[in-house]
């Protein structure tokens, strides 16, 4: 199927269907053409003794030696997501030389916060511990994450408990790529923000990034949709400024037209001249010395 051809059955699908944005992302990785330079390594690696802490890990297909490593946190309201719908991120990602973790996580309602970045955090010390064996550097270490995955990314990044928790180097994360990110939305003022952080003590400073972040955080590039209307652009504006203020490295990328499940289907090669976002993440990372 052409891709022209096969961007408009999918824009019609998802017109046409009631599709969370978990499921239109899952219409991405079932019809779209994945990249060829990146190939799924291994698939349900354990990370923990859970049923949903596995992981699968995506490598260049002509190999990797030393390469750069990413690790890519899905969305889905920290309620749904399957990191095997997610294959198109992770052959797009290692088709550009990075060897690429993709890990699934435990969901609300059978957790609540933190575990959900807990798990991110146990991720990332497996990953420290043994992504050498898929020849990735973990001395060259980047984040990136799509919604509730770019929350729980961005909190690895600026709250080091949780890393520190999980046995992880100081200082491991060189850089985090937020792509439509909650960073600031407490007092919570949806059903979803409700369920997943119902508990959470002195919610305002412990589980907001804008009010966790501190000078030695990583290089940050938050993207945003501006046609998001589920994670306000606000919310890069509230981070990007605390970071500025902060003196933390920030680069911010706004994109016309891009909604919010838009902004993660770009990383596909039928949308990818939707916006630019694969080339912006994979330009940010390499710009950053690990």
């Amino acid at each position: 199927m052409a891709l022209l051809a096969l961007r408009q059955f999918i824009l019609l699908a998802v017109s046409g269907l009631a599709l969370s944005a978990c499921s239109t992302l899952a219409l991405f990785d079932t019809f779209a053409p994945k990249d060829a330079g990146g190939v799924l390594a291994e698939r349900d690696i354990a990370y923990g003794s859970g049923e949903r802490q596995k992981l699968n890990v995506y490598t260049p297909r002509d190999g990797a030696d030393g390469a750069p490593v990413l690790m890519f946190i899905y969305g889905g309201s920290w309620k749904e997501g399957d990191k095997d719908l997610y294959d198109f991120a992770g052959r797009a990602f290692a088709a550009q030389g990075f060897v690429t973790v993709i890990a699934d996580y435990r969901l609300v309602p059978q957790v609540r916060f933190p575990a959900f970045v807990e798990d991110g955090a146990a991720a990332v010390a497996w990953i420290e511990d043994n992504i050498g064996q898929y020849g990735g550097d973990p001395e060259r270490f980047y984040l990136a994450g799509h919604s509730a995955g770019a929350y729980n990314a961005v909190m690895l990044a600026v709250d080091p408990q949780w890393l520190e928790a999980a046995g992880v180097s100081d200082g491991l994360i060189d850089a985090v790529a937020g792509l439509a990110g909650p960073y600031d939305f407490y007092p919570w003022d949806t059903d979803v923000s409700r369920a997943a952080f119902q508990g959470a003590s002195d919610p305002a400073n412990t589980t907001q990034p804008v009010a966790l972040i501190t000078a030695d955080a990583p290089a940050l590039l938050l993207m945003t949709g501006l046609d998001d209307t589920t994670v306000k652009p606000r919310n890069v504006d509230a981070l990007a400024a605390r970071a500025r203020d902060l003196g933390v490295p920030v680069t911010v990328k706004k994109y016309d037209g891009i909604d919010h499940v838009g902004i993660a289907g770009a990383i596909s090669r039928p949308f990818r001249d939707e916006a630019p976002v694969l080339e912006d993440i994979v330009t940010f990372f390499n710009s950053v010395e690990g």
